[in-house]
C-alpha cells in the first residue's frame, strides 16, 4: 500500500513538473510599450506625450545563459531617469550591495532570483577598483537568474552630493516634530523623516 501511494505521488509530481511554466526571469523581456495605455492617453490628452515608466529605461532581459557571466548587468532607474549611465539604461558591474529591508545584500553574477524591498540606506556599485555609492530612499530590487538586476528606487542621489549640514538640520527638525506630534498621522510623518535622515547621517559618517 505504501509503495502504491508513493508511486502515485511520484507520478503526480512528475506530471505537474512537466506542466510547470518557466519563471518570467527565464524568458526574454519584451521592450514593447503598453499600447493600450498610450492609445487611451492620446485620446484624452493628444497634445502631451504619455509619461514614461521605469521600464521605459530598461533594456530587454535575455534568456538565462548556460554559464554564469563575469559581469552583473544592472538597470538602476528612478521614475524619471536612469541613474547608472547617461548613455544606456543598463550597466555591467562586478557587484552591487543594496540596502534590503532584511539587511545589506550583496548581488553577484549568477545570484539566485530574488525580490527585495529597499529601505533608506546606501547602495554601492562595485566595478573593478571603483566603488560608487548612492543613497536610496526606498524601492525594490528584482534580481533575475540571468545575472540581470532591476533596481527601482523612488529617489536616489550620489553620496558625495549630500550636504551634511542639511542632514543634521533635517534630523533635528523631524526629531522635534516627533516629540511634539499629537496625532497618529503627525507621528508617522515625523517618524519617517527621522528614519530617512538617520539613514542619511549613517551613510555620511559610515
Amino acid at each position: 500500500m505504501f509503495r502504491q501511494a508513493a508511486a502515485r505521488i511520484l507520478t503526480r509530481s512528475s506530471s505537474s513538473a512537466a506542466r510547470t511554466r518557466p519563471f518570467s526571469t527565464d524568458l526574454a523581456a519584451a521592450a514593447s510599450p503598453d499600447e493600450t495605455f498610450v492609445e487611451a492617453w492620446k485620446k484624452v490628452i493628444p497634445n502631451i506625450e504619455p509619461p514614461k515608466t521605469p521600464s521605459s529605461f530598461m533594456t530587454p532581459r535575455p534568456a538565462t545563459p548556460s554559464s554564469i557571466p563575469s559581469k552583473l548587468t544592472v538597470n538602476f532607474v528612478l521614475p524619471y531617469a536612469s541613474e547608472l549611465s547617461t548613455k544606456e539604461a543598463s550597466y555591467k558591474v562586478d557587484m552591487v550591495i543594496i540596502p534590503a529591508s532584511t539587511g545589506q545584500m550583496g548581488v553577484l553574477p549568477g545570484h539566485v532570483a530574488t525580490i527585495a524591498e529597499l529601505k533608506p540606506g546606501v547602495m554601492s556599485v562595485h566595478e573593478g577598483d571603483k566603488v560608487v555609492k548612492y543613497f536610496v530612499s526606498s524601492g525594490f530590487a528584482f534580481v533575475h537568474s540571468n545575472s540581470y538586476a532591476d533596481i527601482i528606487a523612488v529617489e536616489a542621489v550620489p553620496i558625495d552630493q549630500i550636504d551634511p549640514a542639511l542632514v543634521q538640520k533635517g534630523l533635528a527638525d523631524f526629531t522635534q516634530k516627533l516629540s511634539s506630534a499629537s496625532t497618529d498621522l503627525e507621528k508617522a510623518e515625523a517618524q519617517i523623516g527621522v528614519d530617512v535622515h538617520s539613514a542619511l547621517n549613517s551613510a555620511l559618517t559610515g
